[in-house]
């Protein structure tokens, strides 16, 4: 998906269509941290902490137990 700038005031604004809002449950109250290694530029929801701590578990469970043959599915 190719996006342009929009004017708004003194400075520009990214829009972000509600499909793709709606698929990352973004809200206009989601705090959304903006990161850049000079290059590119990366949005994200900022999580809460509880959310983020029971996706690290899920995530080392499941490279603990799938591990071996994910790798394998990268080679």
């Amino acid at each position: 998906m190719t996006k342009t700038l929009t004017r708004h005031g003194n400075s520009y604004a990214l829009v972000i269509d509600k499909p793709i809002l709606e698929l990352l449950q973004i809200t206009p109250d989601t705090p959304l941290e903006l990161v850049t290694d000079g290059d590119a530029l990366v949005v994200r929801a900022v999580r809460d902490k509880k959310r983020q701590k029971r996706l690290d578990k899920s995530l080392d469970r499941i490279h603990r137990k799938f591990g071996r043959g994910l790798k394998k599915l990268a080679e």
